[in-house]
């Protein structure tokens, strides 16, 4: 029996993958490549059914419709013991399908102060820092692991096929590692953690083994980078620097606390070494412009006009 024969006949397969009652490889038997990889995405939303307090006629509604009309008898017995997890999954895989099928790119991004972990269909994970975004081909992933990065993310990649993170400011290319990547106007800075990492800027390459680092800020660059952490400060709430320019400090405040700075009357090009913490905005400015030895007025909740002492 093909694929597409078992899809047809099969009409619980769904809700017992969703229900665990039949493995991810029992699936594949079940369904084409390209379905199972969109069924995949169902484990990150399939939460969305604990928010449902019970089934209700309209859900019922669209689950019998999602279903062939034979086999009646078998469906009403084994509807109420999977209805919210299958409701659940059919909704979601509406929302999935569409997405998946009408364009390739799988976009994530992060709003202020947000953090966002991605789990990829090979098992690598990506965690996204604050304001943001990742996107990849999903219908090729097997064959060509690739994502594109703008702002900052901390990968943790599965050995396999070449995995390479493309930004404006370069690629980075891996096998198997954990590295973090900060790419933004002006500065590009590439951790490895973990493994060995190739970073590929201006038709040069640089390869960094674990605790380096490569950092280029405002077309200069700083090779000797040391990391004693064994990962990001940031996953833990809390951006640390070492000589930094304060203008890109102010940027990462901004992207975690939905502010705008006004620097009209200081100098953004000072070096600053030091940390804050996302948790708490009164603490973190305090703590990096008593280092700066600069003054703050917070207008309106949002507008921070910075002046010096």
């Amino acid at each position: 029996m093909n694929k597409k024969e078992t899809h047809i006949t099969d009409n619980t397969f769904l809700a017992k993958w969703i229900a665990n009652e039949i493995t991810d490889n029992q699936l594949k038997k079940l369904v084409s490549e390209k379905d199972f990889i969109a069924y995949k995405e169902l484990q990150q939303g399939v939460s969305l059914y604990e928010n449902l307090e019970g089934i209700n006629e309209d859900t019922y509604t669209i689950l019998k419709t999602k279903l062939p009309t034979k086999n009646k008898t078998k469906v009403r017995n084994l509807l109420y013991k999977w209805a919210i997890p299958a409701a659940a999954a059919i909704l979601v895989f509406i929302t999935i399908t569409t997405t998946y099928f009408s364009d390739k790119t799988t976009l994530n991004k992060t709003d202020y102060g947000q953090n966002s972990t991605i789990a990829l269909l090979d098992g690598s994970e990506i965690i996204i820092n604050a304001k943001s975004e990742i996107s990849y081909q999903k219908d090729n992933w097997k064959t060509k692991r690739e994502v594109f990065l703008i702002g900052e993310a901390f990968f943790k990649v599965k050995k396999g096929s070449t995995f390479t993170v493309n930004t404006k400011n370069g690629s980075i290319t891996v096998l198997g590692t954990q590295f973090n990547v900060k790419s933004t106007s002006g500065y590009f800075e590439v951790i490895c953690y973990s493994g060995k990492v190739k970073v590929t800027n201006n038709n040069k390459e640089y390869i960094l083994n674990p605790t380096q680092g490569y950092r280029k800020m405002n077309g200069n660059l700083f090779e000797d980078i040391n990391e004693s952490d064994i990962r990001p400060n940031w996953l833990s709430d809390e951006t640390s620097y070492k000589s930094v320019p304060l203008k890109y400090v102010l940027k990462d405040v901004e992207n975690q606390f939905d502010v705008v700075f006004n620097t009209k009357s200081i100098n953004i090009d000072i070096l600053f070494t030091g940390s804050f913490t996302h948790k708490n905005k009164e603490v973190a400015f305090k703590t990096i412009f008593k280092a700066m030895e600069l003054d703050y007025k917070i207008i309106n909740n949002k507008q921070v006009v910075l002046s010096k002492k």
